[in-house]
């Protein structure tokens, strides 16, 4: 890909030697963004005590933040790519910041909720700068472990959330200590956005806003809030009054891509490039992988807290420590996992699926078999061994996804690719929780729709597994080392 013309001809990637310091600042927002997706949910009970509002009420503080979340991704990374993804990044984690302030004093529902969906909509500007740097910072097998660390950063925050959400609620007391679930972002986002300013390097502007696609972000945000509006909306109804949105969400689509390709060939940098899936070895097969597996893997989360706090008796504290080996092993196998995708390629993320399938069919069966008392201590081995496979998974497929995209499109590329996990996990998540509910209301036995659900992840996987098996077997020439090499050049990281 030719240099922009607005891109400094002293900027050389992977050579700033404060790229691993920067990398560790920015995955730190990124680790407290991601990390509110879930907190919040123990924090359910301590709000409507504080709020004196109903379960239905605070529905909206829960689904609010991962709606406008997946809204902004992909033009958060367009953006990113436009103007920077340093101003980008510092800009969007001030209002972050901010907004996690705003939903901490908010002194009533509906403020809390309008602080929700802003801090989701900034959080969503913010995490697509973390791919994007990557790409710019980093290249051969640096970007590898570089990709590595963000996936373990992306395990530890999605298992995290539960955990540290209940050590604040349990150290603040009631009826306000859901406040600084929120207010607890302030000192720490203080503290990242100061190392941010002094460690980031600045990376190339390639536009101006006169290029921007205005018309492609609205169709594009408009088309993916009529698939996410229903689906996070699921508990409280969503999918029998909202059904029809998914039906208004083709047309929006068709228009999106027809608008994208016309733009295109005007000559105009469009929102989404659509060489990004035509002309892009690795990026379509990657970004659908990802999206099936995060349909199958977020879900469980809901799933293991409904269980162990309404049939097992836990606390939200002692609940979110009983997947404490998922995420661990998770954290772990993610670091490696990104040191070796540059020399195994494929062959890692299969590995990674092989594992979270033998470790949650595992789950599933001890949860038919082994009795409420034990089931816990029953539990620590294979959520060991399916957090090893589930880090295997996510960081090396993000690598070989975004291998070939060119670096003026990574953060866009990076967007879309987080869009599709959004949307995966929003659709699992519902899936996972109603499977739940109807069979262990159909049944009476909790324990039974908890072994279900664990069985219908892993189906969800193993379509993952099929797919990365599939791509591996179409891929010519991968015979050993250097797996990554064959995405060696395509139209659009040769610049035609």
């Amino acid at each position: 890909m030719s240099r922009s013309a607005t891109e400094p001809t002293d900027y050389e990637p992977g050579t700033d030697p404060r790229r691993w310091r920067a990398l560790v600042v920015t995955l730190a927002g990124g680790f407290m963004i991601l990390l509110d997706v879930s907190i919040v949910t123990v924090a359910i009970p301590s709000i409507q005590e504080g709020l004196g509002t109903s379960a239905a009420g605070v529905q909206w503080v829960v689904s609010g933040y991962p709606l406008t979340f997946g809204l902004a991704l992909v033009a958060g990374g367009r953006l990113g790519d436009a103007f920077g993804r340093r101003n980008m990044y510092l800009v969007a984690l001030t209002a972050f910041i901010a907004t996690s302030v705003f939903a901490g004093l908010a002194p009533s529902l509906t403020m809390l909720v309008v602080a929700r969906l802003l801090q989701g909509l900034v959080g969503g500007l913010v995490t697509p700068q973390n791919g994007g740097l990557i790409q710019d910072l980093f290249r051969g097998p640096e970007r590898g472990r570089a990709f590595g660390l963000l996936g373990a950063t992306i395990g530890l925050s999605t298992a995290a959330g539960p955990v540290i959400g209940g050590f604040i609620l349990g150290v603040a007391g009631e009826p306000d200590g859901w406040r600084w679930v929120f207010l607890v972002n302030l000192p720490f986002g203080l503290l990242t956005l100061l190392l941010a300013v002094l460690l980031v390097p600045r990376t190339p502007r390639r536009t101006t806003s006169a290029d921007i696609d205005f018309t492609g972000i609205l169709l594009l945000g408009v088309t993916v809030l009529c698939v996410l509006f229903p689906v996070v909306l699921s508990e409280s109804d969503g999918f029998r009054r909202f059904w029809w949105l998914f039906l208004v969400a083709v047309p929006l689509g068709w228009a999106f891509l027809s608008w994208e390709r016309r733009r295109g060939r005007a000559g105009r940098t469009p929102l989404v490039d659509t060489r990004l899936f035509t002309a892009t070895p690795g990026y379509p097969s990657g970004a659908t992988l990802a999206a099936v597996y995060f349909c199958g893997f977020s879900g469980i989360w809901l799933v293991f807290a409904i269980y162990f706090q309404t049939d097992l008796g836990l606390t939200p504290l002692e609940s979110g420590l009983a997947v404490t080996p998922f995420s661990l092993g998770s954290a772990v196998s993610a670091w490696l996992a990104g040191r070796l995708v540059d020399r195994y390629g494929r062959r890692v993320t299969i590995t990674g699926l092989v594992l979270i399938v033998a470790g949650l069919a595992t789950v599933a069966l001890l949860g038919f078999t082994v009795d409420k008392e034990h089931l816990i201590w029953a539990l620590t081995v294979p959520l060991l061994v399916a957090g090893i496979g589930g880090g295997a998974v996510i960081s090396p497929n993000t690598t070989l996804t975004l291998a070939c995209v060119p670096t003026d499109m990574a953060g866009v590329a990076s967007g879309v690719l987080q869009t599709g996990q959004r949307i995966g996990a929003a659709v699992g998540t519902a899936l996972l929780a109603a499977v739940f509910h109807a069979v262990a209301t159909a049944t009476a036995v909790p324990a039974t729709g908890f072994a279900v659900a664990m069985i219908t992840a892993v189906a969800l996987i193993v379509v993952a597994l099929v797919l990365a098996i599939a791509e591996r077997r179409g891929q010519i020439g991968n015979h050993g080392n250097g797996e990554l090499e064959n995405f060696s050049s395509s139209p659009l990281t040769s610049g035609q």
